[in-house]
């Protein structure tokens, strides 16, 4: 899966979707909020009030969604970028199929993930149309 997910990787251009940017909540630690305020050249506090919901849990996510931050297709603060977003879509940590769900949820809005899953399919000799009932 590693092997399958860094040459298609190589070759897909994010820029060209934005997907991710566009439908997925993102997580943001009160860390990364002060390094992306920083970035941007405003408080902590500004930051929050503009971009961030607080759960009743504690946990920080982006107010909207698509986020506030995509442009054009591409991640205006794309140097201070969320973790989450760095690691998306997750294929290169290890544990895949411990995220298979996760991993699922991603494959019609990521050209990655969709295309690592179907060359997974292949490599495993996977074809429903010939699996046993």
């Amino acid at each position: 899966m590693l092997e399958i997910n860094s040459v298609v990787e190589a070759k897909v251009d994010c820029t060209e979707c934005g997907a991710c940017c566009k439908g997925l909540m993102i997580n943001v630690t009160k860390e990364e909020a002060a390094h992306a305020a920083s970035g941007v050249g405003i408080s902590t506090e500004v930051f929050k009030e503009k971009y961030i919901e607080e759960s009743t849990g504690g946990q920080w996510i982006m107010n909207t969604i698509p986020c506030h931050f995509l442009t054009d297709n591409k991640c205006s603060i794309y140097e201070n970028r969320f973790a989450e977003c760095r690691a998306f879509p997750h294929l290169n940590k290890p544990n895949f199929a411990d995220r298979l769900f996760g991993t699922l949820m991603h494959y019609s809005i990521c050209p990655i993930v969709f295309n690592v899953v179907e060359q997974l399919k292949v490599k495993l000799d996977f074809f429903p149309e010939r699996a046993e009932v």
